[in-house]
């Protein structure tokens, strides 16, 4: 299926994967409208993932923070292989171009990543990604079209409207089942073992950079469930995703501060002193 959207053609552009083409450009006034097919129908992203030794990783230094409240949903505009070997993604967006600055922390989807250009009068911003974060998280799914939650990292003045989400995503789920029930959504994911056992009914986790809050755990089906309110349907991604699909899990970081205190004596050593 053809995917359309609009690019700005520079000469700073960056090279596309061999397996896509561009053709039927067409120009609109000022502007440059592409469109493309893909030769083959899974993510570009999985193309770039490694299979010799020689890679590039990208490391990014900053410390941020996030509450999980999705601020809007960008559309993925272009996928390309950057000038020193990594991967770049160029998203359109809007909310979190306000203010924005090289280097600073924006969640796409959960994760935490680093905006390495951005042009405020076409509403778009270019983040960098590592082959480690393509194989730690959903990204990898992504293509040109793609919806994905933004969150800018948080500031000393933000308010805190979700939980400490700190966009270093656990792994992935996979979506078992959609329910409807009104106009309300409950959705139940799949995780693994060692990410489930920091997920607690009443408790937060983030689901692809959403703060939300479990409703039951399953430990015997390794499940987890959660309800979507009409509003947050109409603001997030994941009621957009299918069975199947993944998400991108980050357990609440306070469960894993108790079970390494827990586990490194501490709390013995309080009561021997």
């Amino acid at each position: 299926m053809a995917v359309s959207y609009s690019l700005t053609i520079s000469s700073r552009t960056p090279k596309l994967l061999p397996k896509y083409q561009f053709h039927n450009f067409q120009s609109i006034s000022s502007k440059t409208h592409v469109a493309f097919n893909p030769i083959i129908k899974s993510s570009p992203l999985r193309t770039f993932l490694p299979n010799s030794k020689s890679v590039t990783h990208r490391h990014s230094t900053i410390r941020c923070l996030f509450t999980g409240i999705v601020e809007e949903m960008g559309t993925i505009k272009q996928l390309g292989v950057s000038k020193d070997g990594g991967f770049d993604m160029k998203i359109t967006a809007k909310t979190v171009l306000e203010g924005v600055k090289l280097g600073d922390s924006i969640a796409v989807n959960g994760t935490c990543l680093t905006v390495t250009e951005f042009d405020t009068e076409v509403s778009d911003f270019t983040v960098g990604l590592a082959p480690e974060t393509l194989r730690k998280t959903s990204l990898v799914e992504l293509e040109a079209g793609s919806l994905v939650n933004l969150e800018r990292a948080v500031t000393p003045t933000s308010r805190m409207g979700g939980h400490f989400v700190q966009g270093h995503v656990d792994g992935t789920g996979e979506i078992v089942s959609k329910i409807a029930e009104g106009d309300s959504l409950w959705m139940k994911v799949k995780a693994a073992k060692e990410l489930l056992k920091y997920v607690v009914p009443k408790g937060f986790i983030a689901v692809d950079g959403t703060s939300l809050t479990v409703v039951d755990v399953f430990d015997e089906e390794g499940c987890f469930n959660f309800m979507l309110v009409e509003y947050t349907q109409q603001n997030v991604v994941i009621p957009s995703k299918k069975v199947g699909q993944k998400v991108n899990l980050e357990a609440d970081i306070l469960g894993k501060y108790v079970e390494r205190l827990l586990s490194s004596g501490f709390v013995d050593s309080i009561k021997n002193s």
